[in-house]
């Protein structure tokens, strides 16, 4: 059994984009020239999208993209921000981490690892680091987690028994599984993909990176945050970082709900 202490968090998409097609609409609008100082994809989208809105191509104020999309949290006109769009791999986290992530629904998607189909005997567990940082403490959850997989264990074997009618093998064991996964604990490691645009991301950022966020979440927050802030600076570089007495960040900004 491993017993994991810190998630990854992998920036596995971007977004592109067609040039051809851009330079067509503008020009299909009488606009003979607009550029911007950004090659980031979701960067410049959301400043097309939000120059749309006023037809503001020709006479850009303000011009350049960091400007303008500075401007854009400024006025709180977030709605342009949802056209930025980010994949994620998460692992090394908690299912209890995921039951708070999944609920931020307005602009995420998600794909999470199914314990009906995928055997838990060897799953890796996330422990806390306050338990981790006992010893007495640590020793109690160790012995609870151990217990709770070798009921996995044989509940999976008893159930699959039970079901041995079955002449469908996949659909046998995803029977035993999905009725043995009930012992499991919320410490059970897990991987999701997170898919996530950036109005949606800074809200995110603002709820699960403060310190008030649960610890877990707010690190895999924080660690978001500083994908973001490389991938798309014009976007989250407006965000400071503040240290917390355990250890872990919280971020700030001064635009809030964007």
């Amino acid at each position: 059994m491993r017993i994991i202490r810190e998630p990854s968090v992998y920036l596995v998409g971007r977004q592109t984009v067609d040039e051809s097609e851009i330079d067509r609409f503008l020009a299909d609008h009488s606009v003979s020239h607009w550029t911007t100082d950004t090659e980031i994809a979701g960067e410049r989208l959301s400043e097309i999208a939000g120059r749309l809105c006023y037809m503001s191509f020709a006479k850009p104020r303000p011009g350049g993209n960091a400007a303008y999309l500075a401007h854009i949290r400024e006025v709180g006109h977030g709605s342009v921000l949802e056209h930025a769009v980010y994949n994620f791999i998460i692992t090394g986290v908690s299912r209890s981490f995921t039951h708070e992530l999944v609920r931020h629904r307005a602009g995420f998607g998600y794909s999470q690892l199914s314990q009906r189909y995928v055997d838990e005997s060897d799953a890796d567990v996330v422990e806390p680091d306050c338990i981790a940082d006992d010893p007495a403490l640590h020793a109690i959850w160790v012995e609870s987690i151990e217990q709770s997989k070798a009921a996995y264990e044989r509940l999976v074997e008893g159930l699959a028994d039970r079901f041995a009618r079955i002449e469908d093998k996949t659909l046998r064991r995803k029977m035993a599984r999905q009725a043995a996964r009930s012992v499991l604990p919320n410490a059970t490691e897990t991987k999701i993909f997170v898919t996530a645009n950036a109005r949606a991301l800074r809200h995110f950022v603002e709820l699960r990176c403060s310190p008030d966020a649960e610890i877990e979440i707010r690190k895999v927050a924080g660690m978001m945050l500083r994908i973001l802030q490389k991938e798309s600076p014009n976007i989250f570089g407006d965000y400071a970082w503040v240290d917390l007495p355990d250890g872990t960040q919280a971020a700030r900004t001064d635009h809030h709900k964007v």
